[in-house]
């Protein structure tokens, strides 16, 4: 009876080893605090978890894994198997996706970004590129049209942006570089001290940073129809660990996608309707621009900014102008 008490007791431990090890575990490389920005990565793992009943789970880390512009180099040696970046951090990296990100594109909706997003994720050629770094473009991180914080006396006129120091990366920073300011690539996380010490005068960012990165809280004043554009952050898989996964746990992820977005979107919709309340409480004032600025400011960068895109994007052998094309084909459709 003790071996076969004994042989029992071992075969179970066996079990919970085999079980053990049968597991899957991602670690997924984000920054800042959990925010609307990342809700849909938060989603994905309570989604993940639930159809493979624990069996596959994502770790999730803010800022613990990697710095925000290392992500992508991270997810290139699988330090980690999933990540979030922003085209405008590198975007010799990733220069593709950095059509999303030109200024004064049009994109008007959650939904119309989350269109544009995937269309170009699925080119071939955008594919290729983030594959240099080992890298499955997964889900967009769709964000509404950027605005500018400042403090001191708001802008008002097109003249009012030269000189001015703005934290901007990507199309938005050359657009208001465009129009005499001078911008800087300071990460989000550094935005709130660099306001605060004067080293910009100026933040641009989409609602919910404002908020996660208190920069709201220093601001005199925000401009609420500018609207240069937006930056384009995908969510990225680790190709090697997504080519790993069983068939089960791959579809758990894929099936996953579709609704973890829509609950960004869903989430993100709550936090623009709040908005107002928000400027209201910390008493920032509100400035809207003249169509007259708005139409100046975009002469000055939208058509020059695309043009200098195409030329030197076709120079490094890019489908430019197609992907180009495929935004504005793609936003034609979703508005029919």
């Amino acid at each position: 009876m003790k071996h076969l008490l004994g042989r029992v007791a071992v075969a179970a431990i066996a079990v919970a080893f085999a079980t053990e090890a049968m597991a899957t575990e991602w670690n997924v490389s984000l920054w800042g605090k959990r925010r609307a920005f990342t809700e849909h990565v938060e989603k994905l793992a309570e989604l993940v978890s639930e159809k493979t009943n624990g069996e596959f789970t994502l770790n999730i880390s803010y800022g613990g894994l990697s710095k925000n512009k290392e992500n992508l180099d991270g997810i290139s040696i699988g330090a980690f198997e999933m990540a979030q970046f922003c085209a405008g951090y590198h975007r010799d990296k990733n220069p593709t996706i950095t059509v999303l990100e030109l200024p004064f594109l049009g994109v008007n909706t959650l939904e119309e970004e989350v269109a544009v997003s995937n269309a170009v994720y699925a080119h071939p050629a955008v594919q290729k590129d983030l594959a240099r770094w080992n890298a499955k473009l997964l889900m967009p991180s769709p964000m509404p049209q950027y605005n500018i914080v400042g403090r001191g006396e708001p802008v008002q006129t097109l003249d009012d942006f030269k000189g001015m120091r703005v934290r901007a990366t990507g199309g938005i920073g050359k657009a208001f570089a465009a129009v005499g300011a001078v911008p800087t690539s300071v990460t989000a996380t550094e935005a709130y001290n660099a306001m605060e010490s004067g080293v910009v005068d100026t933040v641009a960012f989409a609602p919910h940073a404002h908020l996660a990165f208190r920069t709201i809280d220093i601001a005199d004043w925000w401009t609420e129809n500018l609207n240069p554009g937006t930056v384009n952050c995908p969510v990225v898989v680790n190709i090697d660990a997504y080519n790993a996964l069983s068939d089960s746990e791959r579809e758990a992820l894929d099936s996953s996608v579709d609704e973890a977005v829509q609950h960004y979107v869903d989430n993100y919709k709550q936090l623009l309707v709040k908005w107002d309340g928000i400027l209201e409480e910390k008493s920032v004032t509100r400035v809207k621009l003249s169509d007259d600025v708005i139409n100046a400011f975009r002469a000055a960068a939208a058509d020059p900014i695309r043009e200098q895109w195409i030329k030197d994007m076709s120079a490094q052998g890019l489908p430019a102008q197609e992907l180009y094309d495929l935004v504005i084909d793609t936003l034609k459709k979703e508005r029919m």
